[in-house]
Parts: C-alpha cells; sequence; structure tokens
C-alpha cells in the first residue's frame, strides 16, 4: 500500500483493509473485484490485482513465505526493493535496503555530486549498501537511512547542516541546485492523463455491479466524451484488461460492449 500512496492515507486504509481480509488464505479466497473494491481511495489499482494473485501463490506453497531474495522476487509484484524489505523486516536478515531516499544519500556521501539532481546508478548504490551494512541492527540501519534521506538530504534542498553524515559527505560543499527536470507531458484526451481516466474507469466499476457499456463509461469519466474518441477509450479498457482488472464483453462495437470489473 505504501508504494507511491501517502502514509497517511495509507494508516487509514490498512486496518479496513485488513478487518475483511484478516488472513491471508481469506485473501485469496475472495473475488479478485471484491479486493479492488476494498482497495478504493489508494489509486494505482493493479497493486491490489498483484497482492491478490500473490496471496493465491502463498496459501498454494503452503502458506510459506520464502526466506531468500530470488523466491521472493517470483511472486506476482514483489521486485527486489519489496523483496529485502520482506527479509529485513520479517525474517531479520542482514540484507540491504535501497529506494529513492537511500540511493540519492549514498550517491552524495561516497561520490562527489555536482547538483542536487544526481545519482549514481541503482545496481552501484545496492553495492555500496551491500558494503556498508553494520554487523547488528540492519533493520535499524536501513530504516535509519531511509529516514535520513526522506527528511534531511532531501532532493532539492538538503539540510546539510543537520545531517549527521555531513562531515563524511563528499558532496557537501560541491553540489549546487541541480536544474529542474522538465516534465514529460502524459498521454491523455483534453488534459486528463491516461493513468486518472483509468482510475475513475475503475472507480465507477467498483459501484456497478451490472457494469455499464464502454460508450455510457466514457461519458462518465470525461466530460468532453464523444464516438471519435473511441480508440482512446479502447486502449484504456484494452490496457485494464491485460492487467486483470476489467472484463470486456464481446461485440464488434466497442461503445456497445459492456464493461465490468474481474
Amino acid at each position: 500500500m505504501l508504494q507511491q500512496t501517502q502514509v497517511q492515507r495509507v494508516l487509514q486504509k490498512y486496518p479496513l483493509f485488513l478487518r475483511q481480509f484478516p488472513t491471508m488464505r481469506s485473501l485469496a479466497r475472495a473475488r479478485r473485484r471484491d479486493v479492488v473494491t476494498a482497495w478504493r481511495g489508494m489509486g494505482y489499482n493493479g497493486r491490489a490485482v498483484r497482492l491478490h494473485a500473490l496471496a493465491a501463490v502463498i496459501v498454494e506453497r503452503g502458506m510459506r513465505i520464502p526466506r531468500d531474495a530470488a523466491s521472493l522476487q517470483s511472486l506476482p509484484g514483489v521486485g527486489k526493493y519489496t523483496a529485502h524489505a520482506i527479509l529485513s523486516s520479517v525474517h531479520g536478515l542482514p540484507v540491504p535496503l535501497v529506494d529513492v531516499n537511500v540511493q540519492r544519500l549514498l550517491s552524495r556521501v561516497f561520490w562527489r555530486m555536482s547538483s542536487t539532481g544526481e545519482m549514481r546508478s541503482e545496481a552501484e548504490i545496492w553495492e555500496a549498501a551491500e558494503r556498508v551494512l553494520p554487523r547488528r541492527n540492519v533493520y535499524d540501519w536501513n530504516q535509519a537511512l531511509m529516514d535520513l534521506g526522506a527528511t534531511v538530504c532531501t532532493a532539492r534542498q538538503p539540510r546539510c547542516g543537520l545531517c549527521p553524515l555531513a562531515v563524511r559527505c563528499s558532496s557537501v560543499r560541491s553540489m549546487s541546485d541541480g536544474p529542474r527536470t522538465k516534465q514529460r507531458r502524459e498521454p491523455g484526451l483534453k488534459g486528463m492523463p491516461d493513468r486518472i481516466a483509468r482510475g475513475r474507469i475503475v472507480e465507477v466499476l467498483r459501484d456497478a455491479r451490472r457494469g455499464r457499456t464502454a460508450m455510457a463509461l466514457g461519458k462518465l469519466i470525461h466530460p468532453g466524451f464523444s464516438p471519435r474518441h473511441t480508440r482512446w477509450l479502447g486502449t484504456l479498457l484494452e490496457g485494464l484488461e491485460r492487467d486483470g482488472l476489467v472484463r470486456l464483453s464481446r461485440g464488434k462495437d466497442l461503445l456497445a460492449r459492456r464493461v465490468t470489473l474481474q
């Protein structure tokens, strides 16, 4: 839930989600649409689909959560960071954790960064994080590095005067404000990015047990929608279907086809 979602929102949603799905088994046995519906308000609904699939795999494997990174990364939705977070937090194993905050922090400490916008590659930082792991209290160390990067060694305005690593930092005197990166224009329709439109489609379908026609969906999610935007809507719906979020009925006329949550 914390992937790309604010902590305060997760703190509200997590206990409600656990109340509905208190065990891995109950989550695995639930209908996918019920899991996606329970995810309401969190965004990035594909995470709910992957979590549901992950629960099914764990139950099928006899409720065993793997204790090695490779096996963990074979689970739906689990990458290197999540795998290492589980090994560190759940199993107490001495493994490094690298998120963007740690990547930025260690880049500045061990390499001479000329601007706040620079960072070393993720692969280099994983190696560096591995080298500096302490022998004890590795979980606390990992949490401290992430917190330091998030609150002191920030992206735009690092607070070097407060940083306990400033005396060892290679970049403390060399960094200037980096150039602001231009944000790429997101694909979309008339000012509405596709990711927002995808989220609105799922939101509408959460309250529509029998689904909606594609035409009705188009009008509900975008005030300027008309049949000439059929290709745009079709691309969104096909993507959502591939991601396991919606189901499209058959038919040649896309706008007449019914769309439901999977």
